[in-house]
């Protein structure tokens, strides 16, 4: 695991991408590549006129040896740290602490995952599967995002097209709050993770379905807020079976 150390980063670039979540990317100032693994996450400190506050968000984008990172970072009424980010400019300099945590996948890994998500919960999500699609990963990698509205759907175009275009990894959305018109799914994330995690044990116990070894249990991902994770957590632990070792959960609230 990458050793965390403390350095200074500059906005090279950001833009909503959905109402209220903005994707920041980060260079290293010293040029120095930003070595860290899928699913790890940095401090930014941040000198507001109230004082420093330090903040924690999860990496959103792979390790690929430059000196960048991507954030994706959600808008809090009344957040310091959200507010900031959202009103910093290209160009600014900020103190940043990292890589840390250990809610981690090994990009050869050949077990199926099911990642589960909601709201800015997939940004580790989106790194773990494209770093493995990125080593040639012909894993099974399937991801089952939750939002309330359709515009709240964050990084949608970009899931779309790695389903699409990789055999190996399957998207589901479901919105809790749905208008008229959406044809997806329904309800809360857990409502569907018994179905999806079901036919992903099936798919991949299936020769020549898909890829990973017909011994290897799936293992089940899960980053949200706290009750989100918790709910998932006991579902997959005391109801679906899966092991204490092959439930793996990240909370940020």
């Amino acid at each position: 695991m990458p050793a965390a150390s403390a350095f200074d980063v500059r906005l090279a670039s950001a833009r909503l991408i959905t109402p209220t979540v903005r994707q920041l990317v980060f260079e290293r100032t010293d040029g120095e590549r930003f070595d860290f693994a899928p699913g790890q996450w940095v401090n930014l400190l941040m000198a507001l006129p109230s004082g420093e506050i330090k903040r924690s968000y999860s990496i959103a984008s792979p390790p690929d040896g430059s000196p960048s990172f991507e954030l994706a970072v959600t808008r809090v009424e009344g957040g310091p740290g959200s507010e900031h980010l959202h009103a910093l400019e290209p160009g600014a300099v900020l103190r940043a602490v990292g890589p840390q945590g250990l809610f981690t996948r090994d990009v050869a890994d050949p077990a199926p995952s099911l990642f589960v998500a909601t709201g800015t919960g997939v940004a580790p999500f989106r790194s773990m599967i494209r770093a493995a699609l990125a080593a040639g990963s012909t894993a099974p990698l399937w991801l089952l995002f939750g939002a309330r509205f359709e515009e709240d759907i964050v990084y949608r175009a970009e899931f779309e097209s790695l389903a699409a275009r990789h055999p190996n990894v399957r998207y589901d959305v479901t919105l809790s709050r749905a208008a008229g018109g959406w044809t997806g799914r329904n309800g809360y994330v857990q409502l569907h993770v018994p179905e999806i995690l079901t036919a992903l044990t099936e798919a991949s116990a299936t020769p020549g379905t898909l890829s990973a070894p017909p011994t290897a249990a799936p293992h089940v991902y899960v980053c949200g807020l706290d009750r989100m994770v918790s709910t998932v957590k006991d579902l997959c632990r005391k109801d679906l079976g899966v092991g204490r070792k092959e439930v793996h959960v990240e909370r940020y609230d």
